[in-house]
């Protein structure tokens, strides 16, 4: 079983930056598939940035450019560094895990970007 607990969620005015982190237990996280999704107020949650096991990264095209996926694999955490942050980032965004085709989620931290 893998557990996911994200940290870092904030209140940012636009064109901010924040820092999410995802601290994960129960596999080391240089074998999993990680990901950030995102679910903004009544829309459905979308998939924001990916970091393989091979360490290769994906972005959705809406944070393409400013949020960066990294990794530290000697503390087992996930980073979402978030910049040049826009009203349209507000969301509750999760951390994903994925193992042997199985996938983990965390509970979700809360971003807002508002003045």
């Amino acid at each position: 079983q893998v557990q996911l607990v994200e940290s870092g969620g904030d209140l940012v005015q636009p064109g901010g930056s924040l820092t999410l982190s995802c601290a994960v237990s129960g596999s080391p996280i240089n074998i999993l598939t990680m990901g950030w999704y995102r679910q903004a107020p009544g829309k459905e949650r979308e998939w924001a940035a990916t970091i393989t096991s091979g360490g290769n990264t994906a972005y959705a095209d809406s944070v393409k450019g400013r949020f960066t996926i990294s990794r530290d694999s000697a503390k087992d955490i996930v980073y979402l560094y978030m910049n040049s942050m826009k009203r349209e980032d507000t969301a509750v965004y999760y951390c994903k895990a994925r193992r042997n085709g199985m996938d983990f989620w965390g509970k979700g931290t809360l971003v807002t970007v508002s003045s």
